[in-house]
């Protein structure tokens, strides 16, 4: 490569991490929207948790094909990327495989990126044929309509093209580092075991036009791996930097193990202390301006870290029994508009200059309806399902709150139950003194 190359590749790198660094800015800022939590206890456990189900993909072999399958891609993606690094270092010093001095370790190195890149290809076409072939019924949603199945095979495209043109890559730079009496400045060096066969397509070629060819498809790769970089942010497959923290932050309390809101606490504890004085005034508290989440500003920071954290893989939404009787919820679609509904928040900041302008909308009602939020059981069968830990009951829940608390909108059977309670000390509608009746049956 020319001294201009290098400036050139230099610009091309320096803008396409830039770009990145200016979204990763925008997602962190709109996480930083929700309401603080703490998640800093205990982290033997947090890190133990994102090691088995982050790095170590436990929950995703659950579904034994899917679950290979992803780790194949996930582990070609990881150590295949380790290549970017020499990419970098012989793009801005013009050097040509500059890592070929470590000798057998490379020569190993390679030759499993090579295979992992055909392993890669062949799980892309795996997916992409149960997706739009065989059409399981977790990826025919009216959820997944549009631009989520768009996105879906996006990805599987970018993965089938950054793999190939790796693999033209070396064919082609195999095929300079084998001319009798060396070309250029194509070394020999690493072990080709895929592109060895490949190589013979550059047979009659001229050497100036393989060249010509190899430095395109270096070219090509880097600048389609600066895209794909820069597509996460608009993508689903966020997961791929998230899935970590959200792993690490994720709830420690037992399952059906609920949080209760302080302020409410306090005033029953207030309410049943006989020598509280019902007529002093009332402590000074920081309690929350409303109970409950109507809208994201509303929900904790891991929640909306959640929602960008969601892969839409369905996985929430197959096991869900409210799904499955025909109900309209679908927890992936919780997740999915939560993040919607944060990304037109995050846009309408950015707008604005900094600041949130009110836009006369909510994630309830105009991304999330009552009917969705009581048609769930509460069961977490979704929150056991997910792959990194998301958690769509919690939404749910604290969306419930307000539903009740704020709006008294509870459905009519859970308001006949709460009446009941409150006058009979029972959810069924008899007098106190009838309570103990079952006794003398």
């Amino acid at each position: 490569m020319s001294y201009l190359d290098n400036i050139v590749f230099a610009i091309v790198l320096g803008i396409g991490f830039g770009y990145f660094y200016a979204n990763v800015k925008k997602i962190i800022r709109n996480i930083h929207l929700g309401t603080d939590v703490n998640r800093k206890d205990n982290p033997k456990a947090r890190w133990s948790n994102m090691a088995m189900i982050a790095l170590g993909q436990s929950k995703m072999v659950k579904r034994p094909i899917a679950g290979v399958l992803h780790i194949i891609v996930y582990v070609g993606f990881i150590i295949i990327n380790i290549e970017l690094l020499e990419i970098i270092i012989d793009g801005l010093l013009g050097t040509h495989r500059v890592f070929a001095s470590l000798g057998v370790v490379y020569d190993v190195l390679i030759a499993s990126f090579e295979i992992l890149a055909v392993l890669v290809i062949v799980a892309v076409l795996v997916f992409w044929t149960r997706r739009n072939l065989i059409k399981l019924k977790r990826f025919v949603s009216s959820d997944l309509n549009g631009s989520p199945k768009k996105d879906a095979n996006y990805i599987l495209y970018f993965e089938v093209v950054l793999m190939t043109l790796f693999l033209l890559m070396n064919a082609s730079d195999l095929h300079l580092q084998n001319i009798p009496g060396g070309y250029s400045h194509f070394i020999k060096a690493g072990s080709f075991p895929i592109s060895q066969f490949i190589a013979p397509l550059f047979n009659g070629m001229s050497n100036e036009l393989v060249q010509l060819l190899s430095e395109l498809f270096w070219w090509m790769h880097i600048i389609g791996i600066l895209v794909f970089m820069n597509y996460l942010y608009f993508s689903k497959h966020l997961h791929i930097l998230l899935a970590f923290p959200n792993t690490y932050y994720a709830n420690l309390n037992p399952e059906g193990q609920f949080d209760n809101l302080a302020s409410v606490t306090n005033e029953v504890k207030l309410m049943m202390d006989p020598n509280a004085d019902p007529f002093a005034a009332a402590p000074e508290t920081t309690a929350p301006v409303k109970f409950g989440a109507s809208d994201v500003h509303d929900l904790n920071w891991v929640q909306l870290m959640n929602a960008y954290t969601c892969t839409e893989c369905g996985r929430c939404t197959s096991s869900c029994p409210a799904n499955q009787t025909g109900k309209k919820l679908s927890p992936r679609k919780i997740m999915m508009d939560t993040r919607d509904r944060l990304e037109e928040v995050g846009k309408n900041i950015d707008a604005n200059k900094g600041i949130f302008v009110p836009d006369n909308k909510s994630l309830l009602n105009d991304y999330i309806t009552p009917e969705e939020l009581w048609a769930c059981t509460s069961c977490n069968a979704c929150v056991e399902e997910c792959p990194v830990n998301i958690s769509p009951l919690s939404i749910i829940m604290d969306m419930r709150r307000y539903l009740v608390m704020e709006q008294s909108a509870a459905p009519m059977s859970l308001n006949t139950m709460m009446t009941n309670i409150e006058n009979n000390g029972a959810p069924w509608q008899y007098s106190q003194q009838d309570r103990l009746n079952w006794k003398n049956e």
